[in-house]
Formats: C-alpha cells, sequence, structure tokens
C-alpha cells in the first residue's frame, strides 16, 4: 500500500478561543509520602552514551507504571531487583509498596544496561525488561483490589543488545495466544560518519503459544521485524491485534529485516534523462493553486474524466489512462474546485487549499512531470519579506524595532523539523500506509486513556495542547482530537526545568514536573459559585481555569511521573509521593 498524505482533523468544538488564563489558586494540595525500603533502580548515563538519543531514551526514561487497568495501582523496579507495587484505595493509610516479582539475574553485571521497563499487556499480563538484554513474561493473575499473589514467569529469553520495552498487547489469533511487544534500542553505528554514531532501533517481537496446550503451555518467539531510524521515536505503540504500527519521530523509520533477513527494498525506477516538456504547468497564492494541463487536440468537454477529492486527483481523457493521477500534496477543498476545457487542448484547474499559507513544494506526490511558475507579485513579495536578511546597515535600525536576537526566543517560537512526522506501518506489507507531517506541532507527552486502546499522544496546537487518539478501525478517521488543555502548549514552554509532562485518563487535568521539587497542576474550567466579569469585555464569566503549585519535601530529582483521576503519583530516588488531586 503506498504511503498517503493525511492530515489531523481538529475538533473546532473542543477549542476555546475566549480561553483568558489560567487563575492561581492557594487551595493545598494533600500530599502523602511513602518512604522505601530500597533506592529506585536508577541507571545513570556513561561516557559512551553520549548523544541527545540516549537522553531522551533513557536519561529521561519515567520510572513509574501506572496500571491502566486498575485505576491507582502503580509499579517501579528497586535496586534489589523487585518489581514493587503501591495500590491506593484510602490516602490516609498508605502501606509500604509490595513485591510481585524480583529480577532472576543481577542487570549491573552488564556494562551497557539501560533502565529495566515494564508494560502491562493485559489485565492479566506483563512485560519486564531486566535493562540488560533480557525479556521476561508474567503472568499476574488478577491485580485488581486485594490481590496478594506473585506473578508467575512463563517465559524469558536474552533478545540482544540492552533494550527498554515501549508497548506490548495481547490478542487470540486462531489457536494462539500472541504477545506483541515494541523494544527500543540504541545501536552503534561505526560507519555513520556524519551522524552520531548511533541508529534508533525498533523491534517488534511476537511471541505466542497454542491455546490448546493447557497443562504445559510453552511460549517462543514466532517473529522478530526490525526497523530502523535516525532519531529516538517521541511515540511508538502497536495496534490491537497486531495489525500495525505507529511512530512519531522526527527521522523517518523503516522496516530494515524480518527474522534477520533484510527487507528487500523495490528497484529504484530509473531516471528520465529525456528532455521532455512538461505536462503540466502550476502556480499557486496562499489560498488557492491554478493549474493547466495539456490534452490531445480536439478534445471535448465530454471526454474529458476528471475526478477530485480532498486528498486525490485523476485527470485524463476517456479511453485512454489518467495524465494526471496520484496523491496531493495537501488536502484540498473539492466542493470549491473547478476546471475549465480551453480551446480544446488544455485544461485549466483551480484547487482550492483546505489550509491557507502553506506553500506546496509539489502538485502531486512524486510526479516531476509539471513545471512550477513563480508569477512577478510572487516574486516581488518574496525578495521583500527577505530583504532585511541581506542589508548592510543593521546598526540603522529602527529603535522602536530592533533586530531580532536569537538569545530572546522562547522555547516556544522554535518549531520542531520539517521531517517530524506521525506515520503509521500496515503489518502485512510493512510500508507506510498513512503519513502525517507534524513539523509545525510540537509533541508534549503520550498517556493511556483506555485500557483496550492505543495510547494517546499530546501535541501542540498553536498555544493549546490537543490529546489525540489513534482509532486503527477508522482509516478515514485515524487520529481523533478527543480533549483539549487550553494554553497549555504555550504554559510548558516557559518551564525551562520541565522533565515530565501528563494528564489524567479523563483529561480533568494536565501536570507539569519539574526535576526538582515543583508540581503544576492546570484543571479544566470548571463552574463558580460567585459572580465574576471580564473586566475588558464586561461579560459574565461562567467557569473558570485554575493553576496550583506543589512544592515536594525532598531533594532528590524525579524519576517518576503517572496520574490517575483522582491522584497524581511523583517518585524519586528514596520515596513516592501520591498528591490526592480530585476529591469526587
Amino acid at each position: 500500500m503506498a504511503s498517503s498524505n493525511y492530515s489531523l482533523k481538529v475538533n473546532r468544538e473542543l477549542l476555546d478561543p475566549k480561553f483568558e488564563s489560567y487563575r492561581l489558586s492557594l487551595d493545598p494540595l494533600p500530599t502523602y509520602t511513602i518512604e522505601l525500603d530500597a533506592a529506585v533502580a536508577e541507571v545513570k548515563l556513561k561516557d559512551s552514551q553520549y548523544t541527545l538519543d540516549h537522553v531522551r531514551a533513557f536519561g529521561m526514561y519515567n520510572y513509574l507504571h501506572l496500571d491502566p487497568w486498575y485505576e491507582d495501582s502503580v509499579y517501579f523496579v528497586d535496586s534489589k531487583g523487585r518489581l514493587l507495587n503501591l495500590t491506593v484505595t484510602l490516602d490516609t493509610a498508605l502501606g509500604k509498596p509490595r513485591e510481585v516479582f524480583r529480577l532472576p539475574s543481577d542487570p549491573e553485571q552488564c556494562p551497557e544496561r539501560v533502565c529495566a521497563s515494564l508494560s502491562l499487556t493485559s489485565a492479566t499480563w506483563a512485560a519486564l525488561s531486566d535493562g540488560a538484554g533480557t525479556l521476561y513474561l508474567l503472568r499476574t493473575g488478577n491485580r485488581g483490589e486485594g490481590a496478594l499473589n506473585k506473578w508467575e514467569l512463563l517465559f524469558s529469553e536474552r533478545l540482544g543488545e540492552p533494550f527498554s520495552v515501549l508497548h506490548s498487547l495481547s490478542h487470540v489469533q486462531g489457536t494462539l495466544h500472541c504477545l506483541e511487544l515494541l523494544l527500543l534500542r540504541l545501536i552503534k553505528e561505526p560507519g555513520d560518519a556524519r551522524g552520531s554514531g548511533f541508529t534508533a532501533c525498533l523491534e517488534w517481537v511476537t511471541i505466542a503459544s497454542h491455546t490448546t496446550q493447557a497443562e504445559e503451555r510453552k511460549y517462543e518467539v514466532k517473529k522478530r521485524r526490525v526497523m530502523k531510524g535516525q532519531s529516538v521515536p517521541h511515540y511508538a505503540a502497536l495496534e490491537p491485534q497486531g495489525r500495525g504500527l505507529m511512530v512519531a519521530a522526527e527521522k523517518p523509520f523503516k522496516f530494515t529485516e524480518v527474522d534477520s533477513v533484510p527487507v528487500e527494498e523495490p528497484p529504484a525506477e530509473p531516471m528520465d534523462t529525456d528532455n521532455t516538456d512538461p505536462i503540466y504547468f502550476w502556480q499557486q497564492t496562499e489560498s488557492d493553486l491554478t493549474v493547466h494541463l495539456r490534452l490531445p487536440e480536439g478534445v471535448t468537454k465530454d471526454a474529458v474524466c476528471f475526478r477530485l477529492t480532498a486528498e486525490q486527483l485523476s485527470v485524463g481523457v476517456q479511453g485512454s489512462e489518467p495524465l494526471l493521477v496520484g496523491a496531493l500534496h495537501a488536502p484540498v477543498d473539492p466542493e470549491a474546485s473547478t476546471w475549465t476545457l480551453e480551446n480544446m487542448k488544455s485544461l485549466e484547474i483551480s484547487l482550492q487549499k483546505r489550509e491557507e499559507g502553506p506553500v506546496w513544494p509539489e502538485l502531486v506526490l512524486g510526479d516531476r512531470r509539471g513545471e512550477y511558475v513563480v508569477n512577478e507579485e510572487q516574486v516581488a513579495l518574496i525578495h521583500e519579506r527577505l530583504s532585511h536578511l541581506t542589508t548592510d546597515d543593521l546598526a540603522n535600525a529602527e529603535k522602536d524595532k530592533p533586530p531580532c536576537n536569537p538569545q530572546e526566543l522562547e522555547d516556544c517560537d522554535v518549531c520542531p523539523e520539517d521531517s517530524f512526522s506521525l506515520m503509521r506501518f500496515d503489518a502485512d506489507t510493512l510500508k507506510p500506509s498513512h503519513v502525517v507531517n507534524l513539523g509545525s506541532h510540537q509533541y508534549l507527552f503520550s498517556v493511556d486513556v483506555s485500557p483496550t486502546d492505543m495510547p494517546c499522544l499530546c501535541l501542540r496546537h498553536d498555544v493549546d495542547a490537543l490529546l489525540w487518539q489513534p482509532r486503527p478501525g477508522q482509516p478515514d478517521a485515524l487520529w481523533e482530537h478527543i480533549a483539549t488543555f487550553n494554553a497549555l502548549g504555550y504554559v510548558q514552554a516557559s518551564k525551562r526545568d520541565k522533565k515530565f509532562a501528563t494528564c489524567a485518563p479523563d483529561s480533568s487535568f494536565a501536570a507539569l514536573g519539574e526535576c526538582l521539587r515543583r508540581v503544576f497542576l492546570y484543571r479544566q474550567p470548571s463552574p463558580v459559585d460567585t459572580v465574576l466579569f471580564n473586566r475588558k469585555e464586561g461579560r459574565q464569566v461562567g467557569q473558570v481555569a485554575k493553576q496550583q503549585v506543589a512544592s515536594l519535601d525532598t531533594n532528590e530529582p524525579m524519576l517518576g511521573f503517572r496520574a490517575s483521576r483522582e491522584r497524581l503519583y511523583v517518585l524519586t530516588s528514596s520515596s513516592l509521593f501520591v498528591l490526592k488531586i480530585n476529591n469526587q
């Protein structure tokens, strides 16, 4: 399946253009502290792990794991190799974290080890990595309230170089019980002279056992698929039933091998070296495009075959192959687009852009048979906009309009790379089926909203933060906008010491955690009991969004940060803090 251009569709009903600001609330957040018996198994980066990708993948790792199936239940691994669980039922009667599993071997013997990682695969299964290259599959039984049983080890195998588990899921396929796991590695590439010397490697591992063998069920690796890229992905998750994979990264990924066999690349199409004339000419403005397509002499209007959707264009003559066909660079409005036959030898097509402003680098993806024409007005406008970059006299700049100082730019003013994209890969073809350009969006965080759905990803949209839920069963609406955190995209950029960000599964609040001590809470607007009026507009204000700040009693850096509907959990090396957020 060829990749197609796709756009994220914002639900305007979830946006609040009249949102003013968060009101600082001095209401205290009840905070409860649990002292740990042993330190958290924190792994410090070594001199050999020097790249920015190592910092993103392991230096900023979230050591705390929230159970999406059983709310207010968190897990972490301590320095004794114990996987510990804390389940909160009453905040004023918190017990000590209990051990549910202990790593059989000491991962510290591996010099290049990474963080131990946990992925809760289903309501009764979990996947655990020791950070030294060994994977453990655990049958947890009922992890609900009051469950005190230890987890049962059903599979363990060394899978190569150290890795962390990003995502996992469980499903039944025929007579097979399948466990799908997504692993992340950073592999040294000695031949990479231009880059950092490391390549990000995602490995999709399928482990299965026959469901008919109830007594001695044996699990074994059935399939291993490897994909590589030049940057650590911000988001990577598997689709239910293992039908596909979604990856958001600054550099593109592609599958390179399946079960140690290299994936064959399709032969490159021979380059057309003939100096043939273009078959169409096109121009564009900020709002529309005009295309002039050459037709055979004497073509009538009835013989023209023209089909246009929001993302596809097909133009031809009846009885012949289409002259111009393919996916458009960006969506258009078919209802506002027209075509006209000129002198029975050319077709003039007018396309209305769905989003005004962005300049299209090409008309149809991959088509090089056209010629782009820039009119004189556009050339003059471009020169006018760029003239300040080539001036010879910066000292005479107007006092009220001083030259831009890049040191004064905030993080929110820096745009991600243009190649930042969200891709969906098909499990059968291993090719991208949907590609979204996220160059104008900033990745903020990911969160599990529903245990049966894929993790959501939160992206900045203008000043807001929008939460997107992947919907693999809806190819036409693959990512759904389900919630908005007003102005959070701008607010988080001002937090220079920010380390973690998350939100409640019901989107009732978002939270930011700094490297040390401070936690910022941003609640969704709620009705007010008193009558308030906007000073500028004089209108009555019915809802107010609140900001709260908590300062934890610790000098240790934050290692974990998770939120449930009612609580916020913060993990440090020797303490676990529980903040009561919602009392309803």
